[in-house]
């Protein structure tokens, strides 16, 4: 298990859902969290959970001052920045020809702009620090999901940006990947508690054949990527969805 400790990483939408696993279990490895969410409530409980290593921030990632005030949180509680998780990420389901041009904004905004904003706020200390960063992509994406146009368009854009992002910031040491999951969110809680029937099937297509854990299946890949022992990997897209889709 790649150890993490001396590591401070800041994690969007770090204080619910795929991100609260993602702070736990980073915290678990030794590392420390800036945890970045809009949810306050959530937010302020994830930091009372480990005072000594999440600091909350309540701040909207479409903007680009809360990525500087991150990096700023980062350095003046825990003294460096060694990596970001571009997690958080809000959308709406459509079918394509029904998308407004709110809906867009929203995507692109918390999706793609977030990332890029989060990307460049944290270059300077990250090219001292040889540190990391991992964005999320999705399968919705790599296969064009049904009425996820705005959603898939933002995680391809994603994609694209971190590729480049990996050959330009090669130089100055800083690894640039993606995580693809397909994890049992809280979201997917409810559709299986609603549609038992469909969420089988759904499961049954999957070559493992679950959902998979947030905390026990998918932020350990973010951990390894963050983490000394992936320091040969950068531009990769990872699938941590039991085998759905296998890149070739």
């Amino acid at each position: 298990m790649g150890s993490l400790d001396g590591h401070v990483v800041i994690v969007t939408g770090g204080a619910a859902g795929i991100g609260g696993a993602l702070t736990t279990v980073l915290t678990q490895r030794g590392g420390a969290v800036v945890a970045v969410d809009v949810d306050e409530e959530a937010g302020r409980s994830k930091e009372r959970s480990d005072p000594e290593r999440i600091v909350f921030l309540h701040g909207d990632v479409s903007q680009k001052s809360t990525a500087a005030e991150a990096v700023e949180l980062a350095l003046s509680r825990f003294g460096r920045l060694t990596g970001v998780v571009n997690n958080a990420h809000a959308s709406t389901q459509k079918p394509l020809m029904e998308l407004t041009e709110h809906d867009w904004s929203l995507s692109f905004g918390t999706g793609f702009n977030a990332t890029l904003f989060f990307m460049q706020a944290a270059y300077a200390e990250l090219a001292k620090s040889g540190g990391s960063i991992v964005n999320f992509g999705s399968g919705a994406g790599l296969t064009g999901l049904e009425t996820q146009a705005s959603y898939a368009a933002a995680k391809e854009a994603i994609r694209g940006l971190s590729r480049v992002a990996a050959n330009e910031w090669a130089k100055d040491k800083i690894r640039v990947n993606v995580v693809c999951p397909k994890a049992q969110t809280e979201g997917v809680a409810k559709w299986k508690s609603s549609h038992p029937e469909h969420y089988e099937e759904a499961a049954a297509r999957i070559p493992l054949g679950y959902f998979g854990d947030p905390e026990k299946d998918i932020a350990p890949v973010v951990a390894f990527l963050l983490s000394d022992d992936s320091r040969y990997m950068t531009g990769q897209t990872l699938m941590a969805d039991g085998g759905s889709i296998q890149l070739r």
